[in-house]
């Protein structure tokens, strides 16, 4: 096996519906930009709410993806 080096950067993603949702936003749209995303994991997860309701989820991820330098 090839050794390799992996870039952990921390994420948040919203969603009106979920926390599940906020966090596909979030990798979804890394991935436009990033490439090579290897493993997401949920740090932090919140709610904004709005006369007692809840208006927002927030996740927050650390994702890491495959650094390839400056090819």
């Amino acid at each position: 096996m090839s050794e390799s080096v992996y870039k952990v950067i921390e994420l948040v993603g919203t969603s009106h519906e979920s926390w599940e949702k906020a966090a596909a936003t979030a990798i979804e749209t890394a991935s436009h930009s990033l490439r090579d995303l290897r493993v997401g994991e949920v740090v932090a997860m919140d709610i904004h709410l709005e006369d007692g309701k809840t208006i927002m989820f927030r996740t927050k991820l650390k994702v890491s993806f495959k650094y390839h330098g400056d090819d």
